[in-house]
């Protein structure tokens, strides 16, 4: 499962999507591209932020997703 998401998210990078959806849950999920181009952290502990969920307020969801599984 893992690995779909991983293709899935390059796939709509590489296209410059700003969202996909997961096979998982079918929810739509922002990418990476779509963070960059906002040009900063909302908040949301989004999956693919490229900013370190630097303005996430609850510590416990400052998970990071290295695109293959949250460490």
């Amino acid at each position: 499962e893992e690995m779909i998401i991983h293709r899935k998210h390059e796939e709509a990078c590489q296209a410059k999507e700003q969202m996909y959806v997961d096979p998982s849950s079918g929810y739509k999920v922002f990418t990476e591209y779509a963070h960059l181009q906002r040009g900063k952290c909302c908040g949301s502990a989004c999956r693919h932020c490229p900013y370190g969920h630097v303005n996430v307020k609850d510590p416990a969801m400052k998970k990071r997703f290295n695109s293959l599984f949250y460490v």
